[in-house]
């Protein structure tokens, strides 16, 4: 008896091979259809099996949380890793350009907050969710400056290109916890200007020497090493890991739609989701190519055509030109300029705004540009963007000179705004309801009442007047 599974596979190669048709057409129900495509491309439905998920309750992961709220991680003791990345604003800030140190109340974080007398922001990229973040194996930050070579060492940008760098930690998270600090823009400001890394992360470790020494005893469960011993930059960022690894949000829709569930999603999601995974040859927009596997990444880069906004990420010390050329500055190879690291797509309805720099303010928008990236480029205006303060003045240059290299995005022939449509509804059902709930994301946010070691963690910040 031929198995199931295997009648599918047969079925669908054999649709596949016939060109001009469609699978609605060769089958007459898009939950068949979709079903095909979820066996091809070999979806579960929940990508986090195998991942080991610290507890938001463990002692370590408390500790990271306290940190992470924490403003004496800052240079200027004005910015917290959650000035930039608070769990009800999608794990990043609602803006489109993260405002870190400079601004004129660090306690505002989100829409309303600004840098001091109006002045231009300074951040060069999007500030990216922090959700799910166990989940990725690769590379970390927009350009891959974090990368795993291997099962045991990991590269980052305190050494050379595809070197190990032996301070980088367990894990790709507590890699990328070590670089935030060390940001002039982001939270180091002048603080030890000129200083190496590693120097400015001893020196913030020693802040906490004083206040913070229960707390960390308690968290590694070590009630006999030396203060410096303890409270080192290593436990601080493997602590702060912690915390962000146990923001897993992957329980939606969409799981539960390929789990077997039809009535899951609507039928609009249905032909959002037959368009986001069929090839183009077949009526589809093919994102699952770079949108892969249960992730919904496949962690590589690519030119989307993005239009650069704002002072963009510098290629040397001087630079002027706002020109960000992405991941072509971590690998000099000049096939990647302007790529960028696919994000994945899980909660996607919350992490804007959208693209590498925040270049879309609304989902339809940046989806729009992802059917028609050239098209898209061409005619984009800062009207895209609702945050004041970005730089807009090299944008129309730039994205001439972006044009002229190689874009990786094809465009999806006879795009219509109802694909638009259908595509968003899809992708609003890869949304864990947690995520938009208050009292569901608590834990993940430390009460006001909770123990603050040196008084400085940051409590009863606002969003458009309300308090978060």
């Amino acid at each position: 008896m031929r198995s199931p599974l295997l009648s599918s596979a047969t079925l669908l190669l054999g649709l596949l091979l016939q060109p001009n048709i469609t699978l609605a057409e060769q089958t007459g129900n898009i939950d068949n259809d979709i079903r095909l495509l979820i066996n091809a491309h070999k979806l579960t439905g929940n990508p986090a099996q195998g991942v080991n998920i610290p507890s938001i309750h463990s002692p370590k992961a408390q500790l990271g949380m306290k940190l992470f709220y924490s403003r004496t991680l800052g240079g200027d003791q004005s910015t917290a890793c959650v000035s930039c990345h608070h769990p009800l604003l999608g794990g990043g800030d609602g803006l489109s350009l993260p405002i870190g140190v400079g601004s004129a109340n660090p306690n505002i974080i989100g829409p309303n907050r600004r840098m001091k007398n109006n002045g231009d922001i300074t951040v060069p990229r999007n500030a990216p969710t922090t959700f799910n973040v166990a989940l990725w194996k690769k590379h970390m930050f927009h350009d891959g400056r974090v990368k795993k070579l291997d099962e045991y060492s990991i590269m980052t940008p305190d050494v050379a290109l595809d070197t190990a760098d032996a301070l980088s930690g367990e894990n790709l998270v507590q890699a990328q916890a070590r670089f935030p600090v060390t940001s002039m823009e982001e939270m180091r400001g002048s603080f030890l200007n000129g200083e190496m890394n590693q120097t400015l992360r001893r020196s913030l470790s020693a802040r906490l020497h004083k206040n913070w020494v229960k707390s960390f005893r308690i968290a590694f469960n070590d009630n006999h090493s030396s203060v410096a011993d303890l409270i080192t930059e290593q436990n601080i960022s493997e602590a702060i890991a912690d915390y962000e690894r146990s923001q897993l949000f992957v329980n939606n829709a969409w799981r539960a739609y390929v789990e077997g569930d039809k009535q899951a999603i609507s039928e609009s999601a249905k032909r959002g989701a037959y368009l986001f995974f069929a090839p183009k040859s077949k009526g589809g927009a093919n994102c699952a190519s770079c949108h892969s596997s249960d992730f919904f990444t496949d962690e590589q880069f690519y030119n989307a055509a993005i239009p650069p906004i704002g002072k963009g990420k510098h290629k040397h010390d001087g630079d002027t030109d706002m020109d960000d050329q992405g991941c072509y500055l971590v690998t000099k190879k000049p096939e990647d300029k302007y790529r960028f690291r696919t994000p994945s797509l899980l909660n996607v309805e919350v992490t804007g705004p959208w693209g590498h720099n925040g270049a879309y303010s609304s989902l339809e928008a940046v989806t729009k540009h992802m059917l028609n990236p050239i098209k898209a480029a061409k005619k984009y205006t800062k009207a895209h963007v609702e945050q004041a303060g970005i730089d807009f003045s090299k944008t129309r240059r730039n994205t001439k000179t972006l044009l002229k290299s190689k874009i990786d995005v094809k465009p999806m022939r006879g795009a219509t705004e109802q694909h638009v449509k259908d595509l968003v509804e899809f992708m609003k059902t890869l949304t864990d309801p947690c995520v938009k709930s208050r009292e569901c994301l608590s834990p993940w946010i430390p009460p006001a009442n909770s123990n603050d070691p040196d008084g400085n963690m940051l409590h009863g910040l606002r969003k458009r007047g309300q308090r978060l």
